[in-house]
């Protein structure tokens, strides 16, 4: 499209890169596509993207003057020291998803994420450049392209571009991961004699893991790669995700922070002076999961608890000797205070329990329990001698029958 030439801004006082396009006689949207870039590039401030300074026409050439970067690109990059260190390579996809970010925030797409596009300052700071295909996500022309022209590298085209679908945040993501996977490996994800047998491997095809190729890669870093290539683009994180993802390290697989206590959750009060503090779980049952958000008399009713719940089998137990007794208890009774048992005989046999000193005659029960057939008919006789029972006669005596 075009050439880079390294000049100097008098105005400005600072060298800068200079992009002249070339004639285009066959392409009619050339200079189209070229004040979009412009347009495109000059509304982004991103410090890992490639600032535009300006553009203009000079001689019927159009030019576009952009920050100068004192680096190489990430080609040139893998062609001299090939697959980079996996530290390297998150720190590039860091700066490089924050770039992308950036862009997709103002509604723009880039459609070229490559090797070639991605430049290395002195400093080692990631750049995107040449924003070349990028368009606008209202951009009803497609970024001026013909009806049916795919734009883009193949290497790394994501799948719904090889549909022929319109180019999304995602599609960027999908060809970033490509270029993380060759940074790692040394060649892309998907390798053809042709463009059209490439294209049907990202339609169809899954990528060799990394450490399927020797490379040594934590797993956390290995599946979240895979997850950039996902063929749906539903299915892969977002630019700014990724950023965060790759920028605070998740990629060494890190345990992931604890969660912080909601402001709402009440303050644990001080136990008061002398109070019993709760014993640990017992060994073989779980200890409460730790959570903020339980407030402490959650935990204060968790320890008190003396023990488990018994078991099933030690509750059928219990219940069985319970009713053993209960009937036991119950067959005693009946048995002491039968009916059947005499009174007489009962005080006859020993016995542990204390008695009164003075226990009436029998003489006194049969008084007191019954009255004589003389005191019925209201006659006055002689009370009978203690042990002494009236005879059969003297009641029939009394009873005025005569004598025999």
């Amino acid at each position: 499209m075009g050439e880079v030439w390294r000049a100097f801004d008098e105005t400005l006082g600072r060298p800068v890169a200079v992009k002249l396009l070339l004639p285009q006689g066959s392409d009619p949207t050339a200079t189209s596509r070229f004040h979009l870039e412009a347009q495109t590039a000059g509304s982004l401030s991103h410090p890992n993207v490639v600032g535009v300074l300006d553009f203009g026409e000079h001689e019927h050439h159009l030019f576009l003057v952009m920050e100068l970067v004192e680096g190489d690109s990430l080609a040139r990059l893998l062609a001299a020291s090939g697959p980079l260190p996996a530290a390297r390579v998150a720190r590039i996809a860091a700066e490089a998803a924050a770039g992308l970010a950036a862009a997709h925030r103002q509604g723009i797409v880039h459609r070229d994420i490559k090797p070639a596009n991605l430049l290395l300052d002195a400093d080692g700071t990631l750049k995107i450049g040449d924003f070349g295909i990028a368009r606008f996500f209202d951009d009803p022309g497609a970024a001026l392209t013909a009806t049916g022209q795919i734009v883009g590298t193949s290497l790394y085209l994501a799948p719904e571009r090889a549909l022929g679908r319109p180019a999304g945040p995602a599609s960027d993501v999908y060809s970033l991961g490509c270029v993380l996977y060759q940074l790692l490996t040394g060649r892309p994800p998907f390798q053809g004699d042709t463009a059209l047998a490439i294209l049907h491997q990202h339609l169809d095809a899954s990528p060799l893991p990394p450490r399927g190729l020797g490379v040594q890669l934590p797993p956390a870093f290995e599946n979240y790669l895979l997850g950039l290539l996902a063929k749906r683009p539903e299915d892969r994180p977002s630019a700014e995700e990724a950023a965060d993802w790759f920028g605070r390290g998740a990629w060494r697989g890190t345990p992931q922070p604890l969660p912080q206590a909601r402001p709402d959750a009440p303050v644990p009060a001080a136990p008061a002076p002398g109070a019993r503090i709760p014993a640990a779980p017992a060994a073989g049952f779980p200890a409460p999961a730790a959570d903020t958000g339980w407030t402490t008399t959650v935990h204060r009713a968790a320890a008190q608890r003396r023990s488990p719940s018994l078991p099933r089998r030690s509750r059928v137990v219990v219940l069985l000797s319970g009713t053993t007794l209960f009937v036991a208890a119950l067959l005693a009774g009946m048995a002491w205070f039968s009916p059947g048992a005499s009174t007489h005989g009962r005080e006859a046999e020993p016995s542990t329990r204390a008695r009164p000193s003075v226990s009436p005659s029998p003489a006194s029960d049969v008084t007191a329990s019954s009255p004589s057939p003389v005191q019925a008919t209201g006659e006055q006789t002689a009370k009978p001698a203690d042990g002494v029972r009236p005879s059969p006669e003297k009641a029939g005596g009394h009873g005025g029958k005569g004598k025999r």
